[in-house]
């Protein structure tokens, strides 16, 4: 079993959510006997009462950190969250209460044979536009770099702190471009790479964010940057 684990949530206007998130979070380290570990709630510039909930729980945790800072999008979020990170082992899953944390065991599981665990969503529960958009999204990334995952976009992933830092600076700022740049550059730098499937439920408080059609083309602008850059390397 892992001895130590860096665990953060991105969180942009979940104050419905962000605390029973945690806590279910802290109660699995808890269960499987982690040792050192440590909670990070990155506030993204959220405009409700994120960063307060977030605070009143740090306030009773010291192993519980809030970072706050303006709203750069999901991709800025994470990589906020790896930066901040300071054991070996990063997880990171979304603040929404739609994955259910108790299955980073899975995750857990496959650190002796891989460097970065992705997680895979068994039945996707999303709103249609968002189900196109990732049929579309998987198509390109193998029409662009011939990398074929199930599910690049899923949030619900775990990495080696060195595979990190050796990959970075990670430049996207949107979800499922950051998403995306992570594995192929990973996939390029030679570090193993797997996969797990987790169930994913209907989102029951708050608003989902990042599924408007700006975003969407402007992801799939990014993807063609980005093979444009790493044809040039």
């Amino acid at each position: 079993m892992m001895d130590s684990l860096s665990v953060f949530f991105p969180a942009f206007n979940e104050e419905e959510n962000i605390a029973e998130t945690v806590k279910k979070a802290i109660a699995v380290l808890k269960k499987l006997q982690i040792k050192n570990w440590e909670v990070i709630v990155v506030n993204d510039g959220s405009s409700d009462q994120t960063a307060k909930v977030a605070n009143e729980l740090a306030h009773k945790e010291p192993r519980i950190r809030v970072i706050t800072q303006s709203n750069g999008g999901y991709g800025h979020a994470l990589k906020t969250g790896f930066s901040s990170a300071k054991y070996p082992w990063v997880v990171y899953t979304d603040s929404d209460g739609q994955f259910d944390f108790a299955e980073v065991e899975k995750f857990i599981d496959k650190t002796k044979e891989a460097d970065l665990i992705l997680g895979f969503r068994i039945k996707r529960n999303d709103p249609p536009l968002r189900l196109v958009f990732a049929k579309g999204w998987k198509f390109m990334i193998f029409l662009f770099f011939g990398m074929s995952v199930k599910d690049v976009d899923c949030g619900f992933k775990m990495a080696r702190k060195k595979l990190i830092e050796q990959i970075s600076p990670l430049e996207s700022s949107r979800g499922g471009m950051i998403n995306a740049e992570l594995v192929l550059k990973a996939r390029k730098s030679g570090f193993k790479i797997s996969q797990v499937g987790v169930n994913h439920y209907p989102r029951l408080k708050g608003k989902p964010t990042g599924a408007n059609l700006k975003v969407i083309i402007n992801s799939f602008l990014d993807l063609f940057k980005l093979r444009l850059e790493m044809m040039g390397n």
